[in-house]
């Protein structure tokens, strides 16, 4: 009976679920001999989650989605990109940090579907506070809201992350 319980406590503090299209990684640094095996970690609260290894590649295409569980708009979301080594501990090889705020805020204005495709609901501009490498374009896209990030990476020499932001409504949770 109390894993119901539990469950249904869960349901209710639920925002709903954010899936991180992890995309590619840029001119990561170099932390092998000539290249890197790199992967990442997205991290919110006490979740984390990683991608699969891309073997000796500073720019992997990596395009594989992460889904976050949201119960709290105001935690940061943490991205941090690792070399894998067999023998080693594995490298940091830089990490970036953003909040979703402006995002939930373009959720919220429960926008007209018949919106074109394509349109920009809001542009979020690069500063000292987040770690956007260039303007981020939150989107209409076929009846979603959508937000492409592309963060420079910190406490490293060089490398940037594009990553696809987008909403997932649950059915019985609290929401937005």
């Amino acid at each position: 009976r109390k894993s119901i319980r539990q469950s249904s406590s869960l349901m209710d503090s639920l925002l709903g679920l954010l899936r991180i299209r992890v995309k590619r990684g840029i001119n990561l640094a170099v932390r092998d001999v000539r290249s890197s095996d790199p992967y990442l970690v997205v991290r919110m609260g006490k979740q984390k989650l990683k991608t699969r290894v891309v073997k000796k590649d500073v720019n992997p295409e990596w395009n594989e989605d992460l889904t976050l569980s949201v119960t709290d708009s105001n935690l940061p979301i943490m991205l941090t990109v690792y070399d894998h080594d067999t023998f080693s501990m594995d490298d940091k090889m830089g990490d970036a940090e953003f909040n979703i705020k402006s995002y939930i805020e373009a959720l919220k204005m429960n926008l007209d579907s018949d919106l074109p495709s394509g349109t920009i609901i809001t542009r979020v501009q690069p500063s000292r506070q987040n770690c956007l490498a260039e303007e981020s374009c939150i989107m209409w896209n076929e009846g979603k809201v959508i937000q492409d990030l592309c963060l420079r990476l910190r406490n490293v020499e060089c490398g940037e992350v594009e990553v696809q932001l987008q909403w997932i409504d649950l059915p019985g949770c609290k929401g937005l």
